[in-house]
């Protein structure tokens, strides 16, 4: 039974094995004093003119989790896709209605306007 895990303990050992050696080349090779220029803050071109911690539009968190949920709901129909010929009715119907649940969601969201980017 433990053979069975053999090739993954070796993709395990030469992951692990391959990311130390890149490191320690990486860490040999690193210029030892940084330029000032390559030291200093850099935000598209010039010196940052807000804080890091600034907030955040609460917009921004529902557009990212609609993109969470319907990337959810892609996960789910890969696999109902695969087996589309051997599932039965019921199996269908549910995804009808899943699909209808999202729908219903994603209509309501447009309607009060969480879509629209002032």
């Amino acid at each position: 039974m433990l053979s069975e895990y053999f090739p993954i303990a070796v993709f395990l050992v030469v992951t692990i094995g391959l990311g130390l050696v890149l490191l320690a080349i990486g860490h040999l090779i690193a210029p030892s004093k940084p330029e000032a220029e390559k030291a200093s803050a850099y935000e598209c071109g010039f010196e940052a003119f807000e804080d890091a911690r600034a907030r955040f539009d609460v917009r921004y968190y529902l557009i990212a989790i609609l993109f969470i949920v319907f990337d959810l709901e892609i996960a789910f129909l890969f696999p109902w896709a695969l087996v589309f010929d051997a599932i039965g009715a019921e199996a269908i119907i549910a995804m009808v209605v899943f699909l209808a649940i999202l729908v219903i969601g994603f209509i309501y969201e447009w309607k009060k306007g969480a879509l629209e980017w002032e």
